[in-house]
This record gives structure tokens, sequence and C-alpha cells, in this order.
């Protein structure tokens, strides 16, 4: 999780690109389609209709109301990753964090980024070019309600530069996947969830 602008996309991409036993879980929303995105790699675009629809047969593993748009990340497709031994990467905000956190039993590894300053993450908001001094001073304000919730994660790293921060995650995967209680309590999980 980060705020807006912290760099969380760029980081999940250049981790799946680089580790062939992650997988970067894409949300469903409500919010538009910008020019740049496709449908089902970018994410799951639906209308407020069929979101709600979705939610009321519980096929989130969480979702959340974010700058007036529905989120939200489909139960079976993070269950069926997790089921072939694949590691799913989720990229939401603390909301989402504490929903999955809680229907996962607390086996998920929560890293938080900060930005290095809230001047650079309103340089890095307005070097986008996609959205009105309007947009970025609301995500501002966000961003700052956002960044008081990293004392709930298990790591917490300022991105001031992509390829460090990249390799840093890097190895705290490594050293979570060594974990004895990740490895048996996640294989407990799964084989519950493979029963129901």
């Amino acid at each position: 999780s980060s705020s807006s602008g912290t760099g969380k996309t760029t980081i999940c991409k250049k981790l799946i690109s680089s580790d062939k036993n992650l997988y970067l879980s894409i949300s469903v929303t409500t919010r538009n389609k910008r020019d740049n995105e496709k449908e089902g790699v970018d994410y799951f675009f639906k209308s407020k209709k069929d979101f709600l629809n979705l939610k009321k047969q519980d096929m989130f593993l969480e979702n959340a109301l974010v700058f007036d748009n529905h989120y939200g990340t489909l139960k079976n497709q993070v269950i069926n990753k997790l089921k072939h031994g694949t590691d799913v990467i989720i990229d939401i905000d603390w909301q989402g964090t504490r929903q999955i956190n809680k229907y996962m039993e607390g086996n998920v590894v929560k890293i938080f980024l900060l930005p290095p300053s809230l001047e650079e993450l309103a340089k890095r908001l307005s070097n986008r070019g996609s959205e009105s001094l309007e947009e970025i001073k609301f995500r501002m304000s966000k961003a700052v309600k956002e960044i008081k919730h990293f004392e709930e994660y298990d790591y917490v790293l300022i991105n001031n530069d992509i390829t460090d921060t990249f390799i840093k995650i890097n190895k705290i995967l490594e050293v979570e996947r060594m974990k004895l209680k990740h490895q048996i309590s996640l294989k407990k999980f799964v084989k519950r969830l493979a029963k129901k």
C-alpha cells in the first residue's frame, strides 16, 4: 500500500516481471478507463450496478470506496493462484489491507511505501499530467490520511529511488518465503479453502 503517486504500481509491475512465482491481482473498479489502460490488464472496469451485484454475491476479498469510485479484489482470482503455489501481490489501500488480513487470517506480508516528502509527492502527482490541480489537491489531502496508517504494516519503506525500493522488496519476499510460519500456516489455510 501507499498513497497515490508513491510508485507502488511501477514497483509491482517490476516485481512480477522479475519473479515468475508472483502474480499481480487485477482489481475491479467503477472508475472511468484512462486512455492508456486495458480491460483485464490494468483493471476490470464495471458499472456501479455490476460492481454492487458482485459485492452482493460475496465475490470480493476486499472492497472499498476510494475517490468516489468502488474498487475490489476478486476472491477467486487470488485464491486460485494461492492454491497453485503462486504468491499474489495486491495493490490496495489501508482499508483493503485490513479486510484481506482478516480474511486471510494474517497470512499476508504487508508493505507500506512512503514518499520521500509531501513536496516530492505533490511534484510526482503534477508530473503525471493527467490530473487537474483540483484532483492533485484532493489526492494530497487523502495521502496525508493514508500515510497515518503506516504503523499497521509489517514493513515500511521510503521510496526515494524505484530501483533501491525494488531491491529491498525482493529481499523482504525472500526472507518471508523462508519463514516456517508462512510455509505452514498458508498451506493449512489453502487446504481449508480447497475443501469449500
